[in-house]
Order: structure tokens, then C-alpha cells, then sequence
């Protein structure tokens, strides 16, 4: 692989937590801007202390997973991390249930985004600074990368019109299976289509396609990959990723076709040792689909 040092398990646990602490700060951050542009069904003296508290729970359990643990404290700072991480997110049921919005706006939506995806990244950089290394050396990205960057891209572009079917069938198996329910769109997907301005629709483009690629391709082929690959189990590694990467997306339209997305893009990995490959294979998909939407919505 491109990084020859194994990463540290208790290294990657911190992460992964540090990681959901993230995603759920940003659906956190989207619930209070929607209450702070509209209103809620309780007052602000309520709402925005319960959502302070509940940052605060979130924050803190981000900065227990800064330093390492060490193995005769693990347990007890693992229970404390967990304890205030646990702490937010029952805050947070409360404040959703005041603030939520059924239908979230372009703002909501890249606030939510930009807090879980942006500090994601953030989360990652320290992680590849505590196994002494950069960001081209971990991932490889200096490794024939003209190379990669083109694999990519064809790849994705292949990929695309299949992707697209498999959705299509996948909604259709739903249809016929009056017990399930009713197939939906993705929310970002949603959002889109309901945007009025070009300039809202600009900003979720660039966001969807910029920085959701880096960070997730950082964090599940870059690290999630790489980590249960130097542990033995390959195939864990790739088809465990693979369908970890399509349920955190939470739509079972598109459960297929993101989980054979993300074998394309971890054997575009595996491959080139290049994470630029499955970055440029998945910012090209992203792409593509956002051109679908909104070229379907204007027609």
C-alpha cells in the first residue's frame, strides 16, 4: 500500500469517534440555523441554551479524543469521551425536536456539511500527523498521479450510466414491495431541486463536489480501508467499507448502487495507490449527478 506503517488501532478508534461527533454536530448546526432563519416551537431562552449545552457535551467529547490513550487509562477515557458524546446527542434529540425542519434549506444543508465534512478533514490531518507523516506520503497522492487522476475520471465516467440503472431497478424492486417504504430521493438531492437561485445551487455544487469527495475518500479508502487491510482482512476491508459507505447515506434507493461506487473506487486504490483516483473518480460522479439534477429541474 502507499503508507508502510500500520496505523494505530487506538489511534483509529479516536478518529472514527472524533469523526461521528462531527457528523452529528453539523445535523446540529443545520437544526439551529434553521430555528435562528425561522422560528421554532419553543422560545429562544430555551432553545439556544439547550443548544449550547449540547455543542458544549459535543465539543468536549472532541477534545478527549486529541491525545492518545494510554492503555492503562483507555477504558476510563473511552467511558468519558463516550459519556459527554452521548450527553450531546441526547441534548441534541431535544434541540431537533424544537428546531428541526422537515424540508432544510441550502443553508441548512451546507452548514451540515461544511461542519461534518470540513472538521472530518480537519480530524484526519491530526491523525496523519500523529503517525509522523504528511498528507502525500499517507495516501500516495505524489505517486504517478497523472495517472491517477485519468483512471479516475474514466472510471467514473463508466460508472455513471451503470450507477444510474442500478438506482432505477433498485426504485422499481421498492415499488413492488408495498411493506417497505415508499422509495425517496436522497435530501441533498431534494434540496437541490427546490433551490431557486443559481447561487444557493453554485454553493451546494462546489461543496458536493470539492470537499464531500476529499473527506469521505480520506476517510473510508484512505484509513478504513487501509487500516482492516493491514490487519488481514481484505476482504473484509473491501466489501465491509464498501457497505459501510452506502448505509451512512441512509437511503435504500441508492444503497446499491453507492456500495458498487464504492468498490469501483476502492479497487481504483488498490490499483494506482493514489487516492487522487478515487477522489477525481468520485468528485466526476458527484458532478456528473448534480448536472442531472439540475438540468431535470429547469426542464
Amino acid at each position: 500500500m502507499t503508507f508502510e506503517k500500520p496505523w494505530k488501532p487506538e489511534a483509529v478508534v479516536r478518529l472514527f469517534l472524533g469523526v461521528l461527533v462531527c457528523i452529528y454536530g453539523g445535523s446540529l448546526a443545520g437544526c439551529v440555523l434553521h430555528y435562528w432563519q425561522a422560528g421554532g416551537k419553543v422560545s429562544a431562552w430555551l432553545f439556544y441554551p439547550l443548544a449550547g449545552l449540547a455543542f458544549a457535551c459535543l465539543a468536549f467529547a472532541l477534545f478527549l479524543t486529541r491525545r492518545p490513550m494510554e492503555l492503562d487509562r483507555m477504558l476510563s477515557r473511552l467511558v468519558t469521551t463516550l459519556g459527554f458524546a452521548y450527553g450531546g446527542f441526547l441534548l441534541g434529540i431535544w434541540v431537533e425536536k424544537y428546531g428541526a425542519s422537515e424540508d432544510p434549506s441550502i443553508g441548512q444543508m451546507a452548514a451540515t456539511i461544511l461542519c461534518s465534512h470540513g472538521m472530518g478533514l480537519l480530524l484526519v490531518g491530526r491523525f496523519v500527523q500523529e503517525h509522523g507523516a504528511g498528507w502525500t506520503e499517507a495516501f500516495g497522492l505524489d505517486n504517478q498521479w497523472r495517472r491517477a487522476l485519468a483512471a479516475g475520471l474514466v472510471a467514473a465516467t463508466f460508472f455513471l450510466p451503470l450507477g444510474l440503472g442500478m438506482q432505477q431497478v433498485s426504485a422499481w424492486v421498492l415499488n413492488q414491495m408495498p411493506s417497505v417504504m415508499k422509495p425517496e430521493e436522497q435530501r441533498a438531492v431534494q434540496v437541490l431541486r427546490l433551490a431557486v437561485t443559481w447561487s444557493g445551487r453554485g454553493m451546494l455544487g462546489a461543496i458536493t463536489i470539492l470537499l464531500v469527495p476529499v473527506a469521505e475518500e480520506v476517510f473510508f479508502r484512505g484509513v478504513l480501508y487501509t487500516v482492516m487491510k493491514q490487519a488481514g482482512f481484505r476482504r473484509l476491508a473491501l466489501w465491509g467499507t464498501s457497505a459501510f459507505f452506502a448505509l451512512i447515506h441512509f437511503n435504500l434507493v441508492t444503497f446499491l448502487p453507492l456500495m458498487a461506487l464504492a468498490l469501483v473506487l476502492t479497487i481504483l486504490y488498490e490499483r494506482t495507490e493514489n487516492l487522487l483516483a478515487p477522489i477525481a473518480a468520485h468528485s466526476l460522479f458527484n458532478a456528473l449527478n448534480f448536472g442531472l439534477v439540475c438540468f431535470s429541474s429547469a426542464t
